[in-house]
């Protein structure tokens, strides 16, 4: 009986895998801008490859835990885990903090309306969180939970979610409904600081 081996090329590799997370026929381009890739991590080389299970590192989450994205370390060969943003919570905004933080600030004001269960909502943070860098003393930028906050979604009528909404003087002045490049954002933010 012949044995016959083979080696995986990291370009097989890499279209194997890229044909099992492209985007479904049937599915909005919503819902797949929302999928993680495997490009941020690093593969091993296809010398070393002696098993499928090498492949894929294995993990576990409780379903509590922070959504964790696969990091590759400066070395190139290890992996560690990161959350993929951060939220500070003294950036919540709730009903009850509302008036005092976003109808009352001084300074003008960006709300963005989320749950946790959306996929895109996750992307957006990520966007405004590199944006409230940026605009740090300018901008206040909180968020706020749709789910368990309805009363001011509703006010606002929100309807879906992720929503932005900009405050100035405790006016709102613009709206931004769903996932948009972050240079959408950056020129709403611009027209109400400059208004």
């Amino acid at each position: 009986m012949r044995r016959s081996s083979f080696i995986i090329s990291p370009n097989f590799l890499f279209f194997y895998l890229h044909s099992f997370l492209r985007k479904p026929k049937n599915s909005s381009s919503m819902a797949s801008s929302s999928m993680c890739c495997f490009s941020a991590a690093r593969l091993p080389s296809a010398r070393s490859i002696t098993s499928p299970s090498r492949l894929f590192p294995v993990t576990s989450f409780s379903p509590r835990s922070p959504l964790r994205s696969l990091v590759s370390s400066s070395s190139g060969s290890r992996l560690r885990f990161s959350p993929l943003c951060v939220r500070d919570p003294k950036a919540q905004v709730t009903q009850s903090s509302w008036e005092n933080s976003v109808l009352k600030s001084e300074t003008p004001v960006l709300v963005e309306f989320y749950t946790s269960w959306c996929g895109p909502c996750r992307m957006v943070h990520r966007i405004i969180n590199e944006i409230a860098g940026d605009y740090a003393g300018k901008l206040n930028c909180y968020v706020l939970d749709a789910d368990s906050d309805s009363l001011v979604a509703e006010e606002y009528e929100i309807k879906a979610v992720p929503v932005v909404l900009l405050f100035k003087n405790g006016e709102k002045r613009e709206s931004i409904v769903g996932t948009m490049p972050k240079e959408f954002y950056i020129s709403a933010i611009e027209r109400v600081l400059n208004s």
